[in-house]
Formats: C-alpha cells, sequence, structure tokens
C-alpha cells in the first residue's frame, strides 16, 4: 500500500493509505499494537474491489507522529478528522486490538453513519480480561514501580514476538515469518512510539470505565457486525466472544484456528466472509431493509 500523510489540525502529520473508487461504501480499517496499516497488506486488493478502503497508521504507530498528548478518544479524534477530510460519509469499522476503543469512539460520536462493524479479536467488555490481565489489573489499582515494570515487560523484541505467535499451534505459527515482529519492534522504537505504548496502556483504564457507554450503543443502534475471531488469542479470553454476541444477537460470528493476528494466517478464510458481509450490510441500507449479519 502507498502511504499518504496529511497534517491534522492539531500540527502533527497522519500516515494513511485509500484504496478503491470512492463511490464504493468505506470501509475504515484499524490495526492494534505492534502493528500499522501493514497488517491490512495482504486483504486490501480484495477488500478494494467492493469497498473504498481506509487504512491508516493510528498516531504515535507506524509513519504517522506521535500526538502531543496521547490518549484513545484523542487518537479517535485524529481518526475522524481524517474521515471529515477525505469526505468520508457512511462507513465500516474494522476493530481490532487498540483499534477498538479508536473505532468505537469514532461509531458512538456518529452512529448513524456506520453501516457495520467487522470485530476481530477486538475487547469491549469485561469478560475479555483473561489470566493474562493480572499485570494491567494490578497496575490500575497501583500505579508503584514495581507494577508498572511488570505491565510494561512485553515491551520487547520477545513481546512483540508473542504477540504473533504465543499460544497459536506451532503449525500455525510457523507460517508466520520473524520479519514482522522484527519490523513491528523496529518501528516501535521510533522517538515517542514507545511513550506511546506506555500512555494507552494507561488510558485503556478510561476506555474500560466507557464498556457501559459501549454497551448502550450497542443496545440501542444495534449496527449489523461481523466477527472474525482468532480463538488462540493470548489477549482476550474466548468469553469475549459470547458477550459481543449477546450484545449484537444478529452478529454473524466466525471462530477461527489462529492467534491474535488472526490476518497473519487466515487472511484467504477472512476475506471473503468480510466481502460477502459489506456486499449484504450495504444492500440492506441502501434497500432500507431490516440489517441482517
Amino acid at each position: 500500500m502507498k502511504m499518504k500523510r496529511l497534517r491534522l489540525s492539531g500540527g502533527t502529520e497522519l500516515a494513511y493509505a485509500t484504496v478503491g473508487d470512492a463511490s464504493r461504501p468505506a470501509l475504515l480499517l484499524l490495526h492494534g499494537t505492534p502493528n500499522s496499516a501493514r497488517m491490512f497488506r495482504s486483504v486490501v486488493p480484495a477488500l478494494a474491489q467492493a469497498a473504498y478502503v481506509i487504512a491508516p497508521d493510528l498516531p504515535g504507530h507506524g509513519q504517522s507522529d506521535v500526538l502531543p498528548s496521547v490518549s484513545f478518544s484523542a487518537m479517535g479524534q485524529a481518526i475522524a478528522e481524517l474521515l471529515e477530510r477525505l469526505g468520508v460519509g457512511p462507513r465500516f469499522i474494522y476493530l481490532h486490538d487498540w483499534g477498538a476503543p479508536v473505532g468505537l469512539h469514532i461509531a458512538m460520536q456518529a452512529p448513524e453513519q456506520v453501516l457495520g462493524l467487522i470485530v476481530q479479536n477486538a475487547n469491549a467488555h469485561r469478560s475479555g480480561w483473561g489470566p493474562g490481565w493480572a499485570s494491567q489489573l494490578e497496575y490500575w489499582s497501583q500505579p508503584n514501580a514495581e507494577n508498572t515494570a511488570a505491565v510494561t515487560a512485553h515491551l520487547t523484541l520477545e513481546g512483540t514476538r508473542d504477540t504473533y505467535v504465543s499460544g497459536v499451534p506451532p503449525e500455525v505459527a510457523e507460517r508466520i515469518p520473524a520479519e514482522r515482529w522484527e519490523e513491528d519492534w523496529r518501528v516501535m522504537n521510533l522517538p515517542g512510539h514507545l511513550d506511546t505504548q506506555r500512555a494507552l496502556i494507561d488510558d485503556y483504564a478510561n476506555y474500560a470505565a466507557r464498556f457501559d457507554d459501549v454497551a448502550r450503543y450497542l443496545e440501542r443502534w444495534q449496527p449489523p457486525a461481523l466477527m472474525v475471531w482468532g480463538r488462540h488469542d493470548i489477549y482476550f479470553d474466548l468469553a469475549e466472544v459470547l458477550s459481543w454476541m449477546r450484545a449484537l444477537p444478529r452478529m454473524e460470528a466466525h471462530i477461527l484456528d489462529a492467534g491474535h493476528l488472526l490476518l497473519e494466517t487466515h487472511a484467504a478464510t477472512a476475506v471473503p466472509l468480510m466481502l460477502d458481509f459489506i456486499h449484504r450490510a450495504a444492500s440492506e441500507r441502501k434497500t432500507g431493509d431490516a440489517p441482517r449479519a
């Protein structure tokens, strides 16, 4: 993907790619940590046949500048400004990892503009906090030096590698080349990027405090939704799947034999599911039919 740059009203620059015909339904792809828009490299060409794809590097990730004040809401405002400057109206939003609080900020700010949600290992409920969240919860309760060290221990090359392969069956993990996490770690060491990660670890507590607001948004608006979920995720518990399905009873859900970064190994399975969902939900929106996932 060829990345472009946009200078935001606050003075920082945001890197992003647009692919496809702008007359098609828009699809906003939001990556997580430690990734960038590069995470979507294998799916964008196919998705662009059905949608106008917008794939930004979140601030402090990839080629995007670090924000002066880092928070998920500030990142959401940055991406919302990108959409406004591009003249994007109704849109599908792909939620993943850090991209979930960013995407939900955008969705809840303009719920009438949401054509649908694609949920890929994205947390929005307390049920997603499995045993691996113990250090995070302890840190939020007592942000002392010991707990700070524990909660940031993953900010290493080994921790970046774990995002790709930890907990994933060996025959699946071996399909992911080491250059993927090595490049992510190189980018994470650019000026301000690790500070962004630390700030977001702090701010995730503020996102969690909004889970009830997210629940009310989902209950009221019931956006059409597709889930593609890697069952071997070491970060978000499988119970999170049921929470999403309770919140959106008509959501179509697919649980795949993948890890947290599902597109690294199962893009070929996920793409036709996403294309079918986009075609169907966009058609129903146009005809005014009730959403049917």
